[in-house]
């Protein structure tokens, strides 16, 4: 394992500015997630310190030395896809070997690494089969099966999973955790999902329009999000905003929605004025009529344990999870609070926490 370090990293095309002087430090054997909606340099980011695309201002430390200008092949990194990239016309097994063959490690050797790595991914019944023999939770096996006979430091996994149905991406995810646990490798993973990023990430680095907009554990960015943006992308379903008023009296604060509904706040705050409460959905709990926040229920999605709500607050959008079971139906009028340590208060022109 090794150290990954990004120093004033830039990327351009022509004249148009992908990723500008972002700077990042992965420890070795950490597991780092880059996440961000479509778009915002993850992917770039991956391939140019894999080697596939150049780097246009900055430097790419990797293990001490500087790696601008090493070819893939020199760095010690291997790679995962989210396409597989595996030859349709060789076996599982020949997939696996191909790059210590084309290298011209010895035969017996790159044998054993094969067996290792089938064994470590649960392959072995799967090596005489050809790509279109294999499900797609196989093939993905089948190109971290690739990737772990190159015995790198760094694993670089691209969306590895979005090609995979819902029940294979879980398991997927959690053999890829095991994996880097037993392997103890540098993983630098990107996604857009942001359960894969909260799940799998010893850290997690959140981007957007090429930029770095916080760093950190997955709850300590999940409880305390740097803004509003980061507030709204992390977490599945999604933190609602509902618009309104800080109004602060003499002993307390209260958020005060366009409707006059309020909401109590956990401490007698120093702001007041124009501001928007984040809440997330599962924080929402139902409360008194007359005290609250009216909640006007427009779609029922009961799961078993939990109840989803969609409907609107104050005219804005928002998701409601109950964990229990609740009988509503569309149109029912439902007063709900927030505890006030739930109910994140951004600035409303800047997005920053208030």
């Amino acid at each position: 394992m090794q150290d990954v370090s990004l120093r004033g990293i830039s990327k351009s095309f022509g004249n148009l500015s992908i990723i500008n002087n972002l700077d990042l430090d992965i420890k070795g054997g950490e597991f780092v997630v880059l996440v961000g909606p479509s778009g915002c340099g993850k992917s770039t980011l991956l391939r140019m310190i894999a080697g596939l695309e150049p780097i246009s201002g900055g430097d790419l430390i990797i293990g001490g030395q500087r790696a601008n200008d090493l070819p893939p092949q020199k760095r010690n990194i291997s790679m995962v896809f989210q396409s597989y990239a595996l030859f349709p016309h060789m076996t599982a097994r020949e997939n696996i070997s191909f790059g210590p063959r084309i290298r011209g490690e010895n035969a017996t050797e790159t044998a054993q690494k094969v067996d290792s790595a089938a064994a470590i991914l649960n392959l072995h019944s799967y090596l005489d089969r050809y790509p279109r023999q294999l499900s797609g939770g196989q093939r993905q096996r089948v190109a971290m099966g690739r990737a772990i006979v190159r015995d790198p430091s760094v694993f670089l996994f691209d969306e590895p999973l979005s090609n995979l149905d819902a029940q294979l991406r879980v398991q997927m995810r959690t053999e890829i955790k095991a994996l880097h646990h037993r392997l103890k490798s540098t993983v630098i993973y990107v996604t857009h999902d942001q359960i894969e990023a909260m799940t799998m990430a010893d850290r997690i680095v959140v981007m957007s329009q090429g930029k770095i907009l916080q760093v950190g554990a997955p709850l300590d960015l999940y409880d305390r999000p740097a803004n509003k943006f980061v507030a709204g992308f992390l977490g599945s379903p999604s933190m609602s905003f509902i618009p309104g008023q800080i109004i602060t009296g003499a002993t307390d604060s209260r958020f005060r929605t366009h409707e006059g509904e309020e909401i109590v706040l956990a401490d007698r705050l120093t702001v007041s004025g124009e501001a928007e409460a984040g809440i997330r959905p599962e924080n929402f709990v139902m409360t008194e009529a007359g005290r609250g926040v009216t909640l006007i229920v427009e779609v029922v999605e009961p799961t078993g344990p939990e109840t989803h709500i969609y409907g609107r607050i104050a005219g804005e959008p928002v998701r409601v999870v109950f964990r229990e079971r609740v009988h509503l139906k569309s149109g029912d009028r439902v007063p709900v609070t927030a505890a006030p340590n739930h109910i994140h208060l951004f600035d409303k022109s800047s997005g920053l926490p208030l």
